[in-house]
This record gives C-alpha cells, structure tokens and sequence, in this order.
C-alpha cells in the first residue's frame, strides 16, 4: 500500500506527476500565505455521476447497451476503488479535523482487480461482459492501494461502502439516465 508519509519524488506516470506538482504547489501556499489546508489523495473514485470517460461509467454503458467493454492490459491490475460517499465524507471530515499541510490518503480499503470488477458488473447486471483485450496503456502503473491510517487516525475517517454496493449504486443511477 501507498503510505502517506511515502515520498514520492519520481512519479512514474504523467497522472501521478500532475497529482504531486499539485500537493506540491499545495504545500507551498500553505507556507507562504499561512492557508489553512489538507491534502486528500483519493484513490479510484467512482459513483453515480461519473464522468463519462472513467472506467465503470465505460463499462456499465457498455452493459446496457450491449456493446463491448474495451480493457487494457490483462485484467490482472489492480485497483483500490473509493465510492463518491465516502470521499464526500472525507472532504468533510479534512475540514473539520485535518492537520493543516498534512496529505491524506482516500481510499476503497482494499486491492481489487479489474477482472474482479468485471465480474460484479456481470452479477449486477445479468449479463456476462463481452471484453474486447487490448495492451497495456503508456504510463499507467499495475497496482496502486491506499494505506489511510492517518486518515481513520487524524479525521477518524474510513470507508464505508463496499465495491459491489457501490458498483449497483451506479449502475442503478446510470440505467435511470441513459433510460
């Protein structure tokens, strides 16, 4: 898991770059203009309102309209998936309870592959997906997870809603707009 005293000096990908130069800047102003601020590293969220581009609003489109899911890489990447609820909660909680310039790791609480994501989507939905496997993406890294003690220690902060609760959540919410 991902420590959030871990340093992070070299990210590997353009996405865990931007996120550093971000809690970096962050970090700055909260030295220089004495602003009161938390970092909250949210890990994977996802929910009724996704955006469309994101994995599962992909996948449960696909679903309902019978079309293929487009997976890269083998499946066996793994994920720590945050429910929209619970990084609310968070936001919530860092206000209330957050350590001035401190960084907060928001995470789903536990490792899941995407194999295993599609199978729970294939359970909700009644249907076993249809995958259509591509390579592997340019920069995207195998596995992250989330180690949120100081989290649950300083916010008292931990998640809530499990994978498949909150898969059907969306399901549900995307099946209502989509008709």
């Amino acid at each position: 898991p991902f420590r959030e005293d871990q340093p992070v000096d070299r990210p590997l990908s353009p996405y865990a770059a931007s996120k550093k130069s971000m809690e970096v800047l962050a970090h700055a102003y909260h030295h220089l203009h004495d602003l009161d601020l938390s970092i909250l590293r949210y890990f994977t969220v996802y929910g009724p309102r996704q955006r469309p581009d994101m994995a599962f609003h992909k996948f449960l489109r696909a679903q309902l309209e019978g079309t293929e899911i487009t997976l890269y890489d083998d499946g066996e990447q793994t994920r720590d998936f945050t429910f929209v609820n619970d990084v609310v909660r968070a936001n919530l909680l860092a206000l209330e309870n957050g350590t001035p310039g401190t960084a907060y790791n928001i995470g789903g609480g536990s490792r899941v592959t995407v194999n295993h994501v599609l199978e729970i989507i294939g359970r909700i939905t009644g249907v076993a997906p249809r995958v259509d496997r591509q390579g592997k993406q340019l920069g995207d890294v195998r596995h992250t997870h989330a180690a949120a003690e100081l989290a649950a220690a300083e916010l008292g902060w931990s998640p809530r809603t499990g994978l498949e609760e909150g898969l059907q959540a969306e399901y549900d919410w995307l099946k209502q707009e989509i008709g």
